[in-house]
């Protein structure tokens, strides 16, 4: 089992949870992130002063997944979240030991 975590563009949610639903992920959590890479922000003007914004607004997705569909989510949200401009994210693997599905104590593969 695999989990997958990406760093997203806020806009890009709808399509990347489109394209997953479509792959037959069943399920995913998304929380609000804050960051900064290559990206280093941005310059905003308020009431006639600059001022800079170094962590800019990311959503980040996570997913747990069997092993043999975990390329295909990979690709799946890499299509689905690409703008072809700096910081349209990142995309994390890891390898996920135990899952359990506290409602019946599923576990594993059963439980994603």
């Amino acid at each position: 089992m695999k989990l997958i975590e990406a760093v997203i563009k806020p806009f890009k949610l709808d399509e990347v949870r489109t394209a997953l639903t479509e792959t037959g992920v069943q399920g995913l959590t998304v929380s609000e992130a804050r960051g900064f890479g290559r990206q280093k922000g941005q310059t905003e003007i308020y009431r006639g002063a600059e001022y800079e914004i170094s962590f800019l607004p990311k959503i980040r997705i996570e997913v747990a997944v069997s092993d043999d569909v975990a390329e295909q989510t990979i690709e799946a949200i890499r299509n689905a979240a690409s703008t072809g401009q700096i910081g349209d994210g990142k995309i994390f693997v890891f390898d996920m030991e135990k899952a359990v599905r506290i409602r019946t104590g599923e576990t594993d593969n059963d439980a994603l």
